[in-house]
């Protein structure tokens, strides 16, 4: 077993934690490059695939329904390789394995489908407030990503919650506020680009109910629900004529472009008289133009086609049931309904549709239309068969994703609800990589998967457990004791040392 530069600086900062390194079998001496080599006549063999690390011992929830205790993963590259008992998964031999204390829970990393990190920025100044564009109830064309601020310092905080994915919407001042923004929390990242989850299809976030009315009540319209869906209707029905007009145009082009119809033609008019001689003037049939490009449209028109995914505000289950029959109309579905406080009401009825709902676990009564909530949405929901998910919407909120599910989970019991620890782990890994339409790449620890990956210092339901080390595609991110813990934007400086403190 090798011991790499990274993981040296990783097994001392956390040695007096949680983790603990295994000691090498083979006396090491330092090569001058940077790692370790073995001894001169039998040097360890080169990983040909990157790094490995063996994260064993402690339990293993692995959001499939397994779980492992005591229990390994073994990360090789971006990748997690294998998933098992702690004494059933093989040790690579150029693997570091770091043996964890037995109260320690490796989970998935945590993903919150609803974030509004980097297009509303911290500190909350004016001129960070990039999540709403209120020219228009319908804004299609806009995209999250031209909005996001990278070095926002709530990615880092988010990461030092467990938080290795995050959607990142428009706001919800807009009928249609435009397209969503997939990414992974890689700190230290200059663009959005870097940040960006390649894996992830696009979204479009729409709103209903009462923010679009209030905004735009003084504006134009709509000023009622009525006028909503109008809006709605009309939008989409516009997609629906420009999709035609590029149907239209792509046949036409076919056609110009078939041997027959490219040949030369004799025009009726020429100097030799009609009909055209042998010297007469020739012409051609004009190529086709296209339609003018609308990238709003273009958008819609991704929906219509089950490109793009819609995630929509909504909170009422009669305007979430009416959303269902308008993109049933349109021949498109709903991905997710987020705040959705009402869902208890249309479980079953949404769970059909395959319509999961990105929820809170104890937010309501602030809005008129946000007043009938139950703590015992997300245990009803996922009774019903509906893929039930823990979202944030709040800069503080993601940092406590693990302690909002574990409410959930107990209201849900109290209620007499049985809602198990994998249950309610499945409301912040992979239903939300589902909704995001990347559950077949994160969102649980399996073999084939991206590394994202948490080991949690106890119960990951418990206040008093906190996220020791984040890996996002296996590289360390963020260690609690170490470097990576400390506060790394300025406006962070003085307001958070205390925390490196705290046990």
């Amino acid at each position: 077993m090798r011991t790499s530069s990274m993981k040296v600086a990783l097994l001392a900062c956390l040695a007096s934690g949680a983790l603990a390194c295994d000691k090498p079998t083979q006396t090491e001496v330092p090569d001058g490059t940077g790692e370790t080599a073995g001894d001169a006549e039998s040097p360890p063999p080169a990983p040909t695939e990157g790094a490995a690390i063996l994260l064993r011992g402690g339990t293993v929830l692995t959001a499939t329904g397994q779980t492992f205790a005591p229990g390994a993963v073994l990360i090789r590259g971006a990748d997690i390789a294998a998933v098992g008992p702690a004494d059933a998964v093989e040790v690579p031999e150029d693997a570091e394995v770091i043996e964890l204390d037995a109260s320690a829970v490796i989970t998935p990393g945590i993903i919150d489908t609803h974030s509004h990190m980097g297009v509303y920025a911290s500190p909350g100044f004016r001129a960070h407030g990039d999540g709403n564009e209120v020219a228009s109830p319908v804004t299609p064309y806009v995209r999250a990503e031209e909005g996001f601020w990278p070095q926002d310092p709530q990615i880092n905080h988010a990461i030092a919650g467990g938080v290795t994915v995050a959607q990142i919407l428009p706001g919800s001042a807009n009928l249609i506020g435009g397209r969503t923004f997939t990414v992974k929390l890689r700190p230290n990242s200059r663009s959005a680009e870097d940040m960006r989850f390649a894996a992830a299809p696009a979204g479009l976030k729409m709103a209903c109910g009462e923010n679009p009315k209030r905004v735009y009540g003084e504006k134009g319209g709509p000023t009622t629900r009525m006028g909503n869906v109008a809006g709605y209707r009309k939008a989409f029905q516009e997609a629906v004529e420009y999709q035609r007009s590029w149907d239209s145009y792509e046949r036409a082009l076919a056609m110009w472009e078939t041997e027959s119809d490219r040949r030369p033609r004799p025009s009726r008019s020429s100097e030799d008289g009609e009909g055209g001689g042998g010297g007469g003037r020739r012409e051609y049939r004009e190529q086709p133009q296209p339609p003018p490009r609308d990238f709003g449209m273009d958008t819609l028109v991704g929906v219509l086609d089950g490109d793009i995914l819609v995630h929509m505000h909504c909170y009422r289950a009669d305007e979430m049931s009416l959303m269902l029959e308008l993109a049933a109309s349109f021949g498109f579905s709903i991905r997710s309904f987020h705040h959705a406080v009402e869902a208890y009401k249309i479980a079953d009825r949404l769970a059909a549709a395959e319509t999961s709902v990105s929820i809170w676990a104890d937010w309501w009564g602030f809005k008129a239309e946000a007043y009938d909530g139950v703590r015992e949405n997300a245990a009803l929901f996922t009774q019903a068969g509906g893929r039930a998910i823990i979202h944030s919407d709040s800069a503080e909120g993601i940092q406590r994703l693990n302690q909002e599910a574990a409410k959930a989970m107990f209201a849900g019991r109290k209620a007499g609800i049985e809602v198990t620890p994998e249950q309610a782990l499945e409301w912040i890994t992979i239903n939300a990589a589902w909704a995001l339409g990347v559950d077949d790449v994160t969102g649980s620890l399996e073999p084939g998967k991206d590394a994202d990956v948490v080991v949690w210092s106890g119960d990951p339901f418990s206040v008093y457990t906190r996220a020791q080390v984040v890996f996002v595609d296996g590289e360390l991110v963020y260690e609690r004791e170490g470097e990576t813990g400390r506060p790394r934007s300025d406006f962070d400086l003085g307001l958070r040392d205390d925390l490196q403190e705290a046990p």
